[in-house]
Parts: structure tokens; C-alpha cells; sequence
């Protein structure tokens, strides 16, 4: 049987799908990179920008147009799978917790006989984890959130937290090492959560990866900086190691508190640059990032420029904008939203200034000796991360020096020129 996964969204899905490959690879069934080609076409999808769904909903009605036999899971199976009926009544769907029984459905679906797998708990995921010979491996943590945002609605999809067990993440991660895994990527729906219901927390775990033997670097996701009040200075002391990628993502959403408080959340602005100054003056080169939702709709004039202001004191290293957009089980889509206009601009308008000072913090690269691991070899570049997680691209006039890098090779390179979003760099 010849299978066709597509994946949409963050690292966490991403996880899954290499849960789900590799449990079909062993009940006998291959991969091929074209869906017209393939007996079964999986989708795992996501549901936190309405832009995502869209997408995918297009390609649901091009699969069914084709006659094509489909499985859907990810998010949108586990929120919106009346969405997905509508669109192709004979697609399976099987929310995210019962990813485990995948090659069930793909049998089934692949013999014409649809499945709907939407009721179950949560399981221990990586239970079923298997390390691939790939040089990022993705290693969830937890699934389910502690949170209660006003405007997502993946905590629906994917229910409350469930941390999973610090021996299967250990376990996880030094199989993935030797197996020869360069960079392990911790994800989940909120590092910051993990293990709250376990009477533990993110930086125990961190101290614990921080003993494996290996030649590895860490990224930690996504961490709510609602819960980071309980374990801060400890989490400090981590990233301080060399094993960790000295970066942070801390989504703030807003810069008013007005809005924080309407989206419930409970960092306020002060806090959040409290902690960004503290991040800077302990750890040399950190890059932080951080998440802005442009146009929610109780966002004024005034709240929008308050953002504004607080990008301009908090200078991030990374800014990631997302423009407001209604989501069906969230709380946030009973109100009135902006017009398109609206959010369009403010988008555009904060997105100029992010980048200004992306590239204003990028500049005091250029001239520096550094060193990046390669992650990628793209159409017309390879590419690295230096320890920061800075996005490294290497100069193709090195062509002589370039014929025998490898994915995972750590290379000393001198920056080049920088633009807002990644470093130029040759090759010492």
C-alpha cells in the first residue's frame, strides 16, 4: 500500500507524523511524495489559522474530486470534523489522541470502508515513538494545555494536559542520538505546562536531558509565559548549558493588557519585559521570540499602538505576526470582528517595524566568526543554526567547500550580511 501524508502546522504535528510513518512502515506500507500516485492520502492537520484551514479544506475537494481515498487527523479531526464531512463525507477522520490505531484506519480506508475515531484519552504517545535515522528528531512532551484562550480552539482538539512520562522522553531522545539525530526539537502544545500535572515542571526535565552523552543541541518550544513565574530562575540556569539552543519562545499576543486580559491571559507587558531583561543579562546571545495577534476584536486604536510601543522597548529577536481570524469553538469568535482593511493594515504596519529591528539586532553579525549546524539543504542554499537558532546561509560562491557537507556537520563561517530574517555567512 502506497501512502501520501501531508502535514500542516507546528513541530507537535509534525511528531505525530513521524509517529504515524513510522507505524505504517511497519505494517508493510511505503511513502511516495505525490498524492496522485498514492492508495491512501493522509492529512494531518491543523486549525489555529483560519488561512491553514482554508488550505486544506481546498485540498480535501481536490482529493474528492479525484476519487481519492482519504484519512484526516491532526486538529481539525479532533475540533472541526463536521467541517470535513461536509467537504468529503467518505474521508476517515481520527482526532489526534487515537493516532495509535492509524494503520487500522488506512487498512480500512484503503478497502473502502470508512472510520471515525473522535472519543478516547489521551495516551503516551511516545510509548509508540520510534527514532528514525534523520538529523532533527521531534520529541513530544505533553499534549493539552492548562490554558483557556479566548481565540484558539486547540485545546478542543486536543483536550487538557497530559505530560508524558520523563522516562519515555529520556528514552526518546538517546535513541534518537544514536541513531544519529544532531538536534532534538522538545515540542508540545505548551512547554511551559509540562508537567504541572505531575508535580514537576520544563527545567527538571531540561536538567535531566542536560546529562545525556552525546554531540546534540536541544530547542525548546513553545512556553506559555503564563506558568513561567513557577520555575523562572531554574529555567535560566538550564539554557545556560551548553546543550540547549540559546533561544526562548515566550507568545505574548498582545502588547496592551487591556487585550491580554480580554484573550485570558495572565502575563502583563511589565512582567513579560521584566523577564526578557533578565533572559538578556544572564544568558549572552539569547533570541527570543515571541507571537503578536493583530486585529482582535476588542483592539482599539489605542491598544494596537500600545502593541506598537512595547515592541519598540522589548525589541524581540523574532517577532511572529498573526492577523485575528474567527475560530469556530473559541470564545472569541461571539464577537464583532474588524474589517479585513483593518487588520490588513496593522498587520502591515507592525510588520514593517519588526522587521526593522530584526535586522537592526542581525547587524551585529556581520563580521563575526561563529558556529552553525547545517539543517537543511535547500533549492538553491544550505543552510545552518548557529547556537542562538539564528537561521545561518551559506554562501554558494563557496562551491568548492560545499560539495562535502553532510546534514548535522558543524561548520566555523564568517557572517557575511544579515537581512531581518537570517544570517550570510561563508565558510571559514
Amino acid at each position: 500500500m502506497q501512502i501520501y501524508l501531508k502535514t500542516f502546522g507546528c513541530t507537535l504535528n509534525q511528531s505525530d507524523s513521524d509517529i504515524m510513518s513510522n507505524m505504517l512502515l511497519d505494517g508493510g506500507a511505503s511513502f511516495v511524495d505525490k498524492y496522485d500516485s498514492a492508495d491512501v492520502v493522509v492529512l494531518n492537520t491543523c486549525t489555529v489559522k483560519k488561512i491553514t484551514e482554508q488550505k486544506i479544506l481546498y485540498l480535501i475537494d481536490r482529493l474528492n474530486s479525484k476519487g481519492k481515498k482519504v484519512v484526516v487527523t491532526g486538529c481539525m479531526a479532533g475540533a472541526n470534523s463536521n467541517k470535513i464531512k461536509k467537504h468529503m463525507s467518505s474521508a476517515s477522520i481520527i482526532a489526534p489522541h487515537n493516532i495509535h490505531k492509524i494503520s487500522e484506519v488506512v487498512s480500512n480506508a484503503y478497502l473502502g470502508n470508512r472510520m471515525e475515531l473522535l472519543d478516547g484519552n489521551n495516551l503516551e504517545k511516545l510509548s509508540f515513538f520510534k527514532p528514525t535515522r534523520q538529523h532533527i528528531a521531534h520529541v513530544p512532551v505533553s499534549e493539552g494545555c492548562l490554558s483557556s484562550c479566548s481565540f484558539c480552539e486547540t485545546k478542543f482538539a486536543r483536550g487538557p494536559l497530559k505530560s508524558y512520562d520523563e522516562k519515555l522522553i529520556i528514552r526518546a531522545i538517546k535513541d534518537s542520538v544514536d541513531k544519529g539525530a544532531k538536534e532534538i526539537q522538545l515540542t508540545s502544545q505548551d512547554m511551559g505546562a509540562y508537567g504541572l500535572d505531575k508535580n514537576t515542571n520544563i527545567a527538571i526535565l531540561m536538567e535531566k536531558i542536560s546529562n545525556i552523552d552525546g554531540d546534540f543541541k536541544v530547542r525548546v518550544g513553545m512556553l506559555n509565559p503564563d506558568h513561567l513565574h513557577k520555575y523562572f530562575d531554574e529555567l535560566i540556569e538550564q539554557l545556560k548549558s551548553d546543550r540547549f539552543y540559546k533561544f526562548i519562545h515566550l507568545p505574548i499576543q498582545s502588547g496592551s493588557n487591556k487585550i491580554i486580559l480580554d484573550m485570558g491571559r495572565r502575563c502583563s507587558t511589565e512582567q513579560f519585559i521584566l523577564y526578557a531583561k533578565e533572559l538578556h543579562s544572564k544568558i549572552n546571545d539569547i533570541t527570543i521570540a515571541t507571537d503578536i495577534i493583530v486585529g482582535y476584536p476588542t483592539e482599539g486604536e489605542f491598544e494596537f499602538n500600545e502593541t506598537i510601543k512595547f515592541i519598540g522597548e522589548l525589541k524581540p529577536e523574532l517577532t511572529n505576526i498573526s492577523r485575528f481570524g474567527r475560530r469556530e469553538h473559541a470564545r472569541a469568535s461571539k464577537l464583532k470582528e474588524h474589517s479585513p482593511i483593518v487588520i490588513n493594515k496593522r498587520s502591515s504596519d507592525l510588520y514593517r517595524i519588526v522587521r526593522e529591528i530584526q535586522r537592526e539586532k542581525n547587524n551585529s553579525y556581520i563580521g563575526r566568526q561563529i558556529e552553525c549546524v547545517i539543517t537543511e539543504f535547500g533549492s538553491n542554499s544550505i543552510n545552518g543554526r548557529d547556537k542562538s537558532y539564528k537561521q545561518v546561509i551559506l554562501n554558494p560562491s563557496d562551491n568548492d567547500k560545499l560539495d562535502h557537507i553532510n546534514l548535522g556537520d558543524r561548520l566555523n563561517v564568517i557572517i557575511k550580511r544579515v537581512s531581518a530574517n537570517a544570517l550570510y555567512a561563508s565558510i571559514l
